[in-house]
């Protein structure tokens, strides 16, 4: 089934992403330094690249300066060839002035020009703020096979976690009965992902409607859904058993990154058949000193440890001197722990100095160190 020029990604870039604290302070939810060396938007970026998906367009909103410099022309991810390739969309002004994208389902309809000048036969829309790997592709031929107007990717969360998501109710063949927007007594543990495949022609007239109702919150999973579910239309549930994680709080973010020092984690950054790509500098190689002990560690370029190291991801130009002590913690760029300092479940943001005499964080708790101070979480 050849169907790849009939499709067309949306990626949601846009977010403030203020349960971040400062890790958001200076730039878009989907560019925050992830892994040692990527940002959160790449992951979806490159699984589009890796399903073969020919064009692809980003959909920005909140403070996108550093999430546009690190996009450029699309070319690590192999979307810098026309016709085809990478677009960058954002509010801009009409003849009735300029806003912002209201909703997910509002930043869709306001760029309904640029889609229907593309003409796809199915959308797939894509949220840039999750760490996962996925085959798109895979997801729209089973949207077309089931004769779908619309496919939602689910996911079984823990069922204390499942009133923070959209939960779904399905047939037994996997038909959705039932759309249910973070509810407090949720019925399953079945949640969507963000990640949904519609056959255009049918969604275009659900955002047109949308957009016409006043007290809508122009909303995927408010508005949209359920009204199609409402209405009869054919919307099935597309099963995903792999890792995937909603970035979207400190913990979170944290945990996200410490489960790459998981060997069972089925993330697998080190596999070459399915790479995630990114627009990184050329730095040199870390440097480890004879006196240095590390245990469990993601180590980018340009580092220098002489310390101890335990369960820690380090990006680029980390610095951290004999007689320091890291465990379990993220630091971002250009850290530099000084000596006598101890650092423990920690995220330290980029360019900051921790003193040596400075004791951060503990095993109860997991700290934001940033320009404005620490956060306990």
């Amino acid at each position: 089934m050849d169907i790849q020029n009939d499709v067309l990604a949306l990626l949601l870039a846009g977010g403030q992403g203020s349960r971040l604290k400062e890790l958001t302070k200076h730039t878009a939810k989907p560019a925050v330094p992830y892994g040692g060396k990527y940002r959160i938007i790449d992951f979806a970026l490159s699984n589009a690249a890796n399903s073969g998906i020919p064009t692809i367009a980003i959909l920005t909103q909140y403070k996108p300066l550093q999430l546009n410099e690190h996009l450029g022309i699309g070319e690590p991810w192999d979307y810098n060839h026309a016709p085809a390739g990478m677009k960058i969309l954002s509010p801009y002004a009409s003849e009735e002035g300029g806003r912002w994208f209201t909703g997910t389902a509002n930043a869709i309809y306001e760029n309904l020009d640029y889609i229907d000048s593309v003409n796809p036969r199915y959308v797939v829309i894509l949220s840039g703020d999750h760490i996962y790997k996925m085959d798109y592709m895979a997801m729209v031929k089973e949207h077309v096979a089931k004769g779908a107007d619309g496919t939602i990717s689910v996911i079984e969360v823990p069922w204390e976690d499942a009133p923070r998501f959209g939960i779904v109710n399905i047939d037994e063949g996997g038909r959705i009965e039932e759309f249910d927007e973070k509810p407090e007594q949720p019925k399953n543990n079945m949640a969507s992902m963000g990640i949904y495949v519609f056959t255009w022609k049918v969604l275009r007239e659900y955002l047109i409607a949308d957009e016409k109702q006043g007290e809508s919150d122009h909303d995927f999973g408010k508005n949209i859904l359920p009204t199609m579910l409402r209405e009869g239309r054919r919307l099935f549930a597309y099963r995903f058993d792999g890792y995937w994680k909603d970035v979207g709080t400190v913990r979170s973010y944290w945990e996200s990154n410490l489960d790459l020092l998981n060997r069972k984690n089925s993330l697998r950054l080190l596999d070459g058949d399915w790479r995630i790509y990114t627009n990184n500098a050329n730095l040199p190689p870390h440097r480890i000193g004879k006196e240095a002990k590390i245990s469990e560690a993601l180590i980018n370029e340009a580092c220098e440890i002489y310390g101890d190291v335990t369960k820690c991801v380090l990006f680029s130009g980390v610095r951290i001197e004999e007689g320091a002590t890291v465990i379990n913690s993220v630091l971002q760029s250009n850290v530099v722990v000084k000596s006598g300092a101890r650092v423990e479940n920690a995220i330290v943001m980029e360019n900051i100095t921790v003193e040596g005499d400075q004791v951060i964080g503990d095993s109860a708790t997991v700290s934001l160190v940033s320009e404005d101070g620490i956060r306990v979480e």
